[in-house]
């Protein structure tokens, strides 16, 4: 026994279907009768790897561990059955057979004749090598054509998000899972909330992830808004496998194009949801002030019935126009059973009382503007100023990324020379009334102007904010106003 050479042999089968298991099971049968023919081979271990790609052998556990033995010296002939089952591709085919003739293993390629113990054994591996990585990459291209048109049909590959399940090859609405889906959009688009605090309000509520936990995170809350599936459409191809040797995934940067499809399945929220869900997304990213601030008022109008928050909803008026007006949030979610108070305001007719108290105050705007800006700005709300600085800062660079965007698309032949020239035309323009309004916000008599508009009624008042400490509405159509710092409270009558 101990003078029996020790063998050892590797086999590979692609997938885990039930027809390439049975193939598996006769693989490693045969190596086991081929082996125990022969009286001068002991068997030291049959490696085996199931439902793997052989185009790369870097996660390929039994061939690893195959290669680690061989390092230990614990066989000297390594079986296989053809080239392609060792590997699909020529590089690690070479590496791995040289690497173990130098540890003293020969290896044996039973249907193709080859033994790297043979003195022109790596020539025809070579040959043999790059017919089975040839056929390795018409594999993968069969593949990917069939998932093309696969998806281009609407059939949706990866699980189901948060929301829906699986219908065959579509997506179906959970109702359970939808209503949260819903909350979470509401709470981020149309009442301002960070997703830290949304992640937070679910794990109070109780309700479970989309994997069943327990905890949220303000991450996997950004992708569910972000998720196109919550309005009924599918995009995929999101990434993409550029090489079929490495079988490594990566965001799809324009290399391949996207497969969209629009209102594909049912949608959870409405797509003007969904549009306002995006631009927040987009206003926060590019100013980095978080939920507050995204209307001059946001956060300072309250409902005097239930307490809660009002947030701003653009309606459609009598003759068309398109108008915000702050309604209770609770009303707006739920209705009449949220809250009773019956009605909103429009932005500029809130605007327009809080000018009329700031009005009525004994100041002399002109004299008085600096200490003003003292006072406000003791009172932390002067940040506004900083804020809109910054907004334009981002609103240039992401004019700078848009001019670069429209060039490689130019030289990726998306545009022509001439869609490219209305490009950066377009750039130019907004990038030069930009760069004034950013002067003009640095000015030293920035302040002292907008204190002065708000003392004679001008429009474009933004220190009115700044004053602003609370207003709300109340039954009747009534307002209360009041003023950061000022005693006493501003009544008025809302409009009919």
């Amino acid at each position: 026994m101990s003078g029996k050479i020790p063998v050892a042999a590797y086999c590979r089968v692609s997938t885990d279907r039930e027809d390439q298991a049975s193939s598996f099971d006769s693989q490693q049968r045969f190596f086991r009768r081929y082996i125990a023919q022969r009286p001068e081979w002991t068997l030291w271990e049959i490696y085996a790897d199931e439902g793997l790609s052989g185009t790369s052998t870097r996660n390929r556990a039994a061939f690893n561990r195959m290669m680690d033995h061989a390092r230990q010296g614990r066989f000297t002939l390594l079986l296989t059955k053809e080239v392609s089952r060792f590997s699909r591709n020529i590089l690690d085919t070479i590496a791995c057979t040289r690497e173990l003739r130098a540890l003293g293993v020969g290896v044996v390629f039973l249907a193709d004749g080859i033994s790297t113990l043979d003195a022109d054994a790596e020539l025809r591996l070579s040959i043999m090598g790059s017919i089975a990585q040839e056929e390795s990459r018409r594999t993968s291209q069969r593949v990917k054509w069939g998932q093309q048109r696969r998806m281009e049909q609407g059939s949706v590959f990866g699980r189901a998000p948060l929301g829906y399940r699986r219908a065959g090859t579509t997506l179906a609405v959970d109702p359970e899972e939808a209503e949260v889906v819903r909350l979470i959009f509401h709470r981020y688009a149309r009442e301002g909330k960070s997703p830290a605090a949304i992640a937070r309000e679910l794990e109070e509520r109780g309700c479970p992830t989309g994997q069943g936990g327990s905890r949220w995170s303000a991450g996997s809350l950004a992708k569910i808004l972000r998720n196109e599936k919550y309005v009924g459409d599918l995009v995929q191809k999101k990434t993409i496998t550029p090489d079929y040797l490495t079988h490594a995934r990566r965001p799809n940067r324009g290399e391949e194009a996207l497969v969209v499809l629009r209102d594909h399945h049912p949608a959870i929220i409405s797509r003007e949801l969904w549009e306002e869900t995006a631009a927040e997304l987009e206003r926060r990213r590019a100013g980095r002030g978080g939920p507050v601030g995204r209307y001059p008022l946001s956060g300072k109008v309250w409902c005097g019935v239930c307490g809660g928050p009002c947030v701003a909803r653009r309606r459609k008026g009598r003759e068309g126009a398109v108008a915000l007006r702050w309604g209770c949030a609770r009303a707006c979610a739920r209705g009449r059973q949220g809250c009773t108070l019956g009605w909103s305001i429009g932005d500029g007719e809130a605007m327009e009382l809080v000018r009329r108290a700031a009005a009525s105050l004994e100041v002399d705007w002109r004299r008085e503007g600096e200490a003003v800006l003292r006072a406000v700005e003791t009172a932390g709300d002067m940040g506004e100023k900083e804020k809109l600085l910054r907004h334009i800062a981002a609103q240039r660079r992401a004019l700078a990324e848009r001019r670069r965007r429209a060039a490689e698309a130019m030289l990726a032949g998306e545009l022509d020379r001439e869609e490219l020239a209305l490009v950066r035309a377009h750039c130019a323009r907004e990038e030069a009334r930009l760069a004034q309004r950013m002067e003009e916000e640095k000015g030293c008599g920035a302040l002292e102007n907008a204190l002065r508009a708000l003392a004679e009624g001008e429009e474009g008042r933004p220190i009115l904010p700044a004053l602003l400490a609370q207003l709300r509405l109340l039954p009747g159509r009534n307002v209360e106003v009041a003023l950061r710092g000022q005693p006493g409270i501003w009544k008025f009558q809302g409009e009919k």
